[in-house]
C-alpha cells in the first residue's frame, strides 16, 4: 500500500487552457481526479451555487462513485491513487460545509445538510466496498494525509503550547473508528470545528486572522478571514514545511521555490545581484498559497473577507518610492497567479460583479517612520489595502487610520472598489517593551544598592544565562530584562532579589502586591491602545462624526462614506494572554489576529469552568481597561514617559479630532511621527524583522548556490 508520505509527494497533473469542462459536476470531478481536490471543493463555494448545491453535490457523488468502481480495472497503484483522490475531494467538500465558509457564501442549512448526507452516505458505501474489492484500502491513508497537514503547523518552529490546529488533529485522532474511519473522521471534525471558541465567536460577527503562513484551510473553517505574515513568519513557513523549497504545497497553481529558480536562470548566474528579488519571490512562494485558500471567501464577500497581508522588505520601509515599487511588483505577480487560479475556481459562473484576478492582498506598511503615512495613503488611493505594522501607540495608529481614510476616500470617488484594510496594534510587543524597560530600571536600582551586583549575578545564575560573568553591567541588565528570560515581573527569582535589595521597601507583602499590580497594569497597556483607538473612530458616536466629516470633505455620498469606514479594521496582534483577544472583540471594524500557540491558549481559556462567551459581546467598548490602571501607567510608574507616548494623542491630533467633532478624554503627550523611529518597541521589532529578513535572504542565496 502507498504510504501517506508518498501520497503527499505526488504532484497533481498540470491544468490546461482552454478549460474543457461541460458543467459544474464535470468540472469538480476532473479537478479531483487530476489531484486538485481543494480547488475542486472550493469551486462549489460560490453564491451562484445557492439553491442547487445539494443536487450538484449529489451528482458529483454519483460520478465519483462510478470512477471509484471503474478503478478496479486500473493497475494497483493507479487504482489506489484514484480512490485516494475521490476520498480527498469528498472529505474537503464536507469540511467546507461544516465550516464558516458556508455562512459567508450564504447557503441555507437545508441544502447544506442534504449535501452532507449525500457525502456521508457515499463515503460509507465506498469505504465498505473498498474493503471487499481491493487489497489496498486507502481511506485511512486519506485521513492520515489530512491530519499530517494539520500537525505540520509549528511542528518545528515550536512555541509552547503548540498550535491549536495540531491540538485539533490530536483530538480528532482519538475519536477515529478504524472500521469507519472516514465517517468517524468527518464526525469528529465537525465537532472540533463547530464547538471551537473561534467558530462560536465568528457566529456573532467577530473577525479573526492568523499570524502565521500555514494551517489556513482549517482556520478558514473556524471563521478566520485574514492572515498576516512578516519576515519572521515567512522564514518559519519554510522551517515547518520544507516542501516550499522543493515540493508541492497542496494548493493548485502554487509553485515551489525550486520551480521559480528554474524559471530564472539569471539568479544562478549572479545570485548576489538579485538577492532581494529572489527573497521577494521566495516570500511569494510561502504567501501565494494563502491567496488560494482564502480566494473563495474573498470572492463571495466582494473582498470584505479573505485578505492576505504581505510585509514589504524592511530595508525599503522608509522609502516611499522603494516601497511602492516593491508593492506594485508583488501585486502584479499576484494578479498573474490569480488570473489562472480564478479561471478554474470560477469556471461556469457568470461572475458579473467579480474582478477576475484582483489580488485579495494587502500590504503591511511598517509604521516605524513617518514615510508610512504617505505610503499608506498612496496604496489605499489605488484600491490596494494596507495593514500598518510595527505600530504600538494610539497616536501612531490614529495618524495612519486618518491616512487610510484619505486614500480610501480618493479611491471610492474615482469609482475604485476598496478592500478591507487593517491597523495593527502590536499589543504583546508593547507590553514586552514596557516590562523590559521597567525591569531594567528596577535592576539598575538593585545594582546600585549594597550587595546589588551580587544579587543581579544570582539572578543570572537562576535564569541559566551563559557567559554573564564577562558581560558589561548594561548588557547584563538588558539581557536579564528581556522577555526570553523575564516573562513577568512576578517571576519568583526576580521577586526574590527585589525583596533582598529592599529598593521597594521592607514589607514583603506590600512589595509582592505592588509587583503584581505593576505586571497586571503593564499587561493592559496593549489592550488599552486598541480600545482607545476604537473609541476615537468606531463607536457609534465617533463613527457618525467621521461619516459626516468624510462626506463633507471629499464630496462623497452616504454609500461611499460607509465604504470608506466599513473596511478599516483595528487589528490587535502579537498577544501573550487570552484577555488580549477577549477584551478587544467587536462585530464591526475589528479583526483579531492570532498566533497559532495563542489560539491554543484562547481555546483552553474557553474550556475553563465558568467561561461565558456572552460576557465578551462587544468587549472593546463594554469592558474598557479601568481608568485607575491608565492613571498609574501614565502618572505613577517609572515607565510613565513611555506609557504616555503609547496611550495619548499629540496636540496636532487632538486638534484634528476636535475639528471632526470628537472630544475624547485622552491626553496629548503621545508620540509624534518624527519620533516614531526612536520608540523602544519600534527599534526592537524593526531590528528583529530586519535580522529575520537578512537571515532568510541568506538561506535563499544558499539554496540558489547549491542549485
Amino acid at each position: 500500500m502507498t504510504s501517506v508520505l508518498e501520497f503527499m509527494n505526488i504532484r497533481p497533473k498540470s491544468l490546461s487552457f482552454p478549460i474543457d469542462s461541460t458543467d459544474h459536476v464535470d468540472h469538480v470531478v476532473k479537478l479531483a481526479l487530476n489531484g486538485h481536490d481543494k480547488l475542486a471543493a472550493d469551486h462549489l463555494l460560490n453564491k451562484e451555487m445557492i439553491g442547487s448545491l445539494d443536487s450538484t453535490v449529489g451528482s458529483i457523488a454519483r460520478r465519483l462513485s462510478l470512477e471509484f468502481y471503474a478503478s478496479k480495472n486500473f493497475g494497483p497503484q493507479e487504482s489506489q491513487l484514484n480512490r485516494f483522490k475521490i476520498y480527498n475531494v469528498l472529505a474537503q467538500i464536507a469540511l467546507n460545509l461544516f465550516g464558516y465558509e458556508r455562512i459567508i457564501v450564504g447557503f441555507n442549512e437545508y441544502e447544506v445538510n442534504r449535501s452532507l448526507d449525500y457525502v456521508f452516505q457515499t463515503l460509507s458505501e465506498l469505504e465498505s466496498s473498498e474493503k471487499k474489492m481491493f487489497s489496498s484500502p486507502t481511506a485511512k491513508v486519506a485521513v492520515n494525509r489530512i491530519l499530517s497537514d494539520m500537525k505540520i503547523v509549528m511542528s518545528k518552529f515550536y512555541r509552547a503550547p503548540g498550535s491549536m490546529i495540531s491540538k485539533m488533529a490530536e483530538s480528532i485522532e482519538k475519536k477515529l473508528d478504524e472500521e469507519n474511519i472516514l465517517y468517524s473522521f468527518l464526525k469528529a471534525s465537525k465537532d472540533e470545528i463547530q464547538k471551537n471558541i473561534y467558530y462560536r465567536l465568528s457566529l456573532s460577527n467577530n473577525r479573526f486572522g492568523n499570524d502565521y503562513a500555514l494551517g489556513l484551510r482549517w482556520l478558514r473553517h473556524l471563521g478566520f478571514v485574514q492572515v498576516s505574515t512578516n519576515p519572521v513568519l515567512a522564514a518559519a513557513a519554510y522551517v515547518d514545511d520544507e516542501s516550499l523549497w522543493e515540493g508541492y504545497c497542496g494548493e493548485s497553481f502554487c509553485a515551489d521555490f525550486k520551480t521559480v529558480v528554474d524559471e530564472n536562470p539569471k539568479w544562478v548566474a549572479s545570485p548576489e545581484t538579485y538577492a532581494d528579488e529572489m527573497t521577494m519571490k521566495a516570500t511569494e512562494v510561502s504567501v501565494f498559497p494563502n491567496l488560494a485558500v482564502f480566494r473563495p471567501i474573498a470572492i463571495a464577500s466582494n473582498f470584505e473577507h479573505g485578505m492576505v497581508s504581505y510585509q514589504l522588505n524592511p530595508h525599503v520601509s522608509a522609502s516611499v518610492e522603494g516601497s511602492l515599487k516593491d508593492a506594485l511588483q508583488i501585486y502584479s505577480d499576484a494578479y498573474e497567479f490569480l488570473k489562472k487560479y480564478d479561471s478554474y475556481l470560477l469556471w461556469g459562473y457568470k461572475n458579473r460583479d467579480v474582478e477576475i484576478g484582483r489580488p485579495n492582498l494587502v500590504f503591511k506598511v511598517p509604521g516605524n517612520n513617518s514615510a508610512a503615512i504617505e505610503i499608506t495613503c498612496m496604496l489605499e488611493s489605488l484600491g490596494i489595502g494596507t495593514n500598518n505594522t510595527e505600530t504600538y501607540t494610539v497616536s501612531q495608529e490614529a495618524y495612519l487610520i486618518i491616512s487610510k481614510i484619505d486614500g480610501r476616500a480618493k479611491a471610492v470617488k474615482k469609482g475604485f472598489h476598496v478592500t478591507t484594510s487593517y491597523e495593527t496594534t502590536m499589543c504583546g510587543r508593547l507590553n514586552d517593551h514596557l516590562r523590559e524597560l521597567q525591569a531594567e530600571m528596577l535592576l539598575n536600582r538593585v545594582w546600585a544598592c549594597e550587595s546589588g551586583k551580587f544579587l543581579v549575578m544570582e539572578l543570572a545564575k537562576a535564569f541559566g544565562l551563559q557567559g554573564f560573568e564577562t558581560m558589561s553591567k548594561d548588557t547584563l541588565i538588558r539581557t536579564l530584562s528581556d522577555r526570553k528570560y523575564l516573562g513577568s515581573l512576578t517571576n519568583e527569582n526576580f521577586v526574590k532579589i527585589i525583596l533582598a535589595s529592599k529598593i521597594l521597601g521592607s514589607s514583603e507583602k506590600d512589595i509582592i502586591r505592588y509587583l503584581e499590580m505593576l505586571e497586571d497594569d503593564i499587561g493592559k497597556a496593549g489592550i488599552a491602545v486598541s480600545q482607545i483607538l476604537f473609541r476615537l473612530f468606531f463607536t457609534p458616536e465617533s463613527r457618525s462624526k467621521w461619516f459626516n466629516y468624510i462626506k463633507q470633505k471629499y464630496g462623497l455620498n452616504d454609500s461611499q462614506a460607509n465604504e470608506v469606514l466599513d473596511g478599516i479594521h483595528v487589528l490587535p496582534a502579537s498577544k501573550r494572554k487570552p484577555r488580549e483577544t477577549l477584551l478587544t472583540l467587536s462585530p464591526n471594524n475589528m479583526t483579531n489576529t492570532e498566533f497559532p500557540n495563542h489560539q491554543t491558549n484562547v481555546m483552553l481559556e474557553s474550556l475553563k469552568e465558568g467561561f461565558d462567551i456572552k460576557m465578551y459581546d462587544n468587549a472593546v467598548i463594554n469592558l474598557m481597561v479601568d481608568k485607575e490602571s491608565i492613571y498609574r501607567l501614565t502618572e505613577l510608574y517609572d515607565i510613565k514617559e513611555d506609557c504616555r507616548l503609547a496611550l495619548e494623542l499629540t496636540p496636532e491630533l487632538k486638534s484634528f479630532f476636535k475639528e471632526v467633532g470628537i472630544d475624547v478624554d485622552v491626553g496629548e503627550r503621545g508620540i509624534k511621527p518624527e519620533d516614531w523611529p526612536k520608540f523602544g518597541a519600534v527599534i526592537k521589532t524593526k531590528t528583529e524583522f530586519t535580522n529575520a529578513y537578512n537571515d532568510f535572504k541568506a538561506k535563499v542565496l544558499s539554496f540558489i548556490i547549491k542549485s
